[in-house]
């Protein structure tokens, strides 16, 4: 099994009223450099708007975005962990739901948000120590091995 999502979550998650304006999110995500915010209604997680959805939903249509609300180019939430769900499960959700980002939610509040960006962080850290503990083992390819050089006279 592997770790807990909780582990490699990113926690910090910004979030936008239903009603805000798209304009606002869009705002948002360039100000906090991220690619997604998460949609509420009334405290509770509903939908996360990325930027795919603002150039499928908005540009794409040459829609005004001051006249867009949040909720209008929303994604609704389809699916999501809890912060114990281990990171292969997550991973096959995401696959599953043909998404980029999981909400991580407790109690009914979104705790965190993973990414592929974050699976690929962990991935890489996962395969770099695999590698180092590998390397490690006696004939691993940290071994030194001391060469004569052939010496002619």
């Amino acid at each position: 099994m592997t770790k807990p999502v909780r582990d490699i979550m990113t926690k910090e998650v910004i979030t936008i009223d239903i009603n805000q304006g798209a304009a606002e999110a869009a705002r948002l995500m360039a100000d906090k450099h991220i690619s997604s915010v998460v949609v509420l209604e009334k405290e509770i997680p509903i939908g996360i708007i990325t930027e795919r959805d603002f150039v499928k939903k908005i540009c794409a249509k040459e829609l005004e975005i001051s006249r867009i609300k949040a909720g209008e180019i929303m994604s609704r939430i389809r699916t999501f962990a809890d912060p114990e769900t281990s990171i292969d499960v997550a991973i096959q959700r995401m696959l599953n739901h043909n998404i980029r980002r999981l909400p991580i939610m407790s109690d009914g509040k979104t705790v965190g948000i993973i990414t592929v960006t974050d699976l690929a962080k962990y991935l890489r850290t996962d395969l770099l120590l695999q590698g180092a503990l590998a390397n490690s083992k006696p004939g691993g390819t940290n071994d030194l091995k001391v060469i004569k050089p052939n010496r002619i006279v």
